[in-house]
């Protein structure tokens, strides 16, 4: 069986990301937990919601905004990964294997019917969402 626990996150791309980073904290009062870093440059960021949510933004010059395709995809906090995935795969839904993320947390990747891109998230005493500190990107 499967339990979710809350929204983790939600991802969004940005044309420009100090932008991006300064309109979330001034206007919001939304800090950085941590930055995710590639070949020794930030490309993205979390930014903290309160409690264990966020939001997820990424580096994207070419994405285009309207009101049909702003977000790139949410994430659900489940409790158990591992029964999550066996849930799923039991209702005849394809889904990802688990993977160890650079920040410290498991995933797994579905779509719903329409195609939305829906992370699952299972969170460990090391996941940088908790502990902050810059990640290298593996992908």
């Amino acid at each position: 069986m499967i339990k979710v626990k809350q929204l983790a996150h939600v991802c969004i791309f940005a044309h420009d990301l100090e932008a991006t980073r300064s309109f979330y904290r001034d206007v919001l009062g939304m800090d950085t937990r941590f930055n995710f870093l590639r070949d020794g440059k930030v490309f993205g960021f979390y930014l903290d919601c309160g409690g264990r949510s966020h939001v997820e933004v990424f580096q994207n010059d070419e994405a285009s905004y309207s009101d049909r395709n702003q977000i790139n995809h949410f994430c659900l906090e489940v409790e158990n990964i591992d029964a999550a995935i066996a849930h799923i795969r039991s209702k005849g839904v394809e889904v990802t294997s688990k993977k160890h993320a650079c920040d410290d947390t498991f995933q797994a990747w579905i779509r719903d019917p329409n195609g939305v891109k829906i992370e699952l998230f299972e969170y460990t005493a090391k996941s940088a969402q908790f502990t902050g500190g810059d990640r290298i990107a593996d992908w």
